[in-house]
């Protein structure tokens, strides 16, 4: 048999989105807010860099708590969100079915399929009302079925993505005596991993790497610069 030179296609997909998005809540907040508190700090009077490091690991602790809270909070809304609809679609099938088949036909016909196509679609997919009301979640609502895990993983991966974050900038000030010395340290490694951040994380979401990185990165300077003048304003340096 002659040898043909058509090769397999394998596409690639990027299919761990909600992990991405976990981890970019968590990492986001938790590189700057703790770096913001810990130059706060720095610029006060009579602070020392174990009092940093005690306030540091208790907003983490606090902030992790919070942020994960926050997670499985809107992956369980999420979860309950569908639920709601599910049930809704199921008993319009059940007392309405005619008006959810001409929901199919306009379906079909916004991707320009003929009538008698769209007639025999519908038809067919009357026959089977477990996958008709699939069809009616995900193509007229644009719901698809969350992860019955998803609360619970998205507190689990936000939290721990902020305790990463948040130990990043308190780390130098376990090495230090004096509060400014680890204010200069954190501040070097805090903004490489929010250039890095910012790089990864726009590039994972299609944009531009180079200016996603800059972009995160001076969200971070900034917030943690205004902690540090304002606190030094308050106590009069």
């Amino acid at each position: 048999m002659p040898k043909t030179n058509q090769q397999h296609h394998e596409e690639k997909h990027f299919t761990s989105s909600e992990l991405v998005t976990d981890i970019v809540i968590g990492m986001s907040d938790g590189l700057t807010v703790p770096f913001a508190l810990a130059a706060g700090l720095s610029g006060a009077a009579g602070i020392t860099a174990g009092i940093v490091v005690t306030a540091g690991l208790a907003e983490i602790v606090a902030g992790s708590i919070a942020m994960g809270l926050g997670g499985y909070l809107a992956g369980k809304t999420e979860i309950d969100h569908y639920d709601a609809e599910l049930a809704r679609e199921q008993l319009e099938v059940e007392k309405v079915p005619e008006m959810e088949k001409q929901e199919v036909r306009d379906v079909f016909a916004g991707m320009g399929l003929s009538k008698d196509t769209q007639n025999m679609i519908a038809d067919e997919m009357a026959k089977d009302k477990d996958n008709w009301v699939d069809f009616m979640m995900k193509y007229e609502l644009g719901l698809d079925k969350p992860d019955p895990k998803r609360a619970r993983n998205s507190a689990l991966n936000i939290g721990v993505s902020y305790i990463v974050g948040g130990l990043i900038p308190l780390s130098p000030y376990f090495f230090v005596k004096k509060p400014v010395d680890g204010l200069l340290w954190s501040s070097i490694i805090t903004v490489i991993c929010l250039l890095v951040f910012g790089f990864f994380k726009a590039k994972f979401t299609g944009q531009n790497p180079v200016a996603g990185a800059i972009r995160v990165a001076l969200i971070g300077s900034v917030a943690a610069g205004a902690a540090f003048f304002i606190a030094r304003l308050i106590n009069g340096g």
